[in-house]
């Protein structure tokens, strides 16, 4: 069993930043896909952004390119979620979630989901 744990979230002003942790405790994740997902209220839960196994590869929605960056620690057993700039349109429940194994997960999605974390939630006020 995996148990994912996010942390970071809160409240920023516009044009702030926030990084989001994600620890597993359970199993390792360092041969595994990483992704970012949130959820905004009264919306669906959408992509935010992916890494791959290795870390050698990177995928992010285009709202966010430019501005969030997704690294990892394999050795912490971690993943990362550098928010920059950020905007009120970016507020929302962030869920860390663990992709397939051995893969660059290029086209990331919740179809590739197996575990979730339970979410922190940013919120950028105006």
């Amino acid at each position: 069993q995996v148990q994912l744990v996010e942390s970071g979230g809160g409240l920023v002003q516009a044009g702030g930043s926030l990084r989001l942790s994600c620890t597993a405790s359970g199993r390792t994740l360092h041969n595994y896909a990483m992704g970012w997902f949130r959820q905004a209220p009264g919306k669906e839960c959408d992509f935010v952004a992916a890494i791959s196994w290795s870390g050698g590869t990177t995928r992010y929605a285009d709202s966010v390119k430019g501005r969030f960056t997704i690294s990892r620690d394999n050795a912490k057993n971690t993943v990362y979620l550098q928010m920059n700039s950020l905007k009120p349109e970016d507020t929302a429940i962030y869920y860390c979630a663990r992709g397939p194994y051995a893969s660059s997960w290029l086209q990331p999605d919740r179809d590739g989901v197996d575990y979730w974390g339970k979410g922190t939630l940013v919120t950028v006020s105006s």
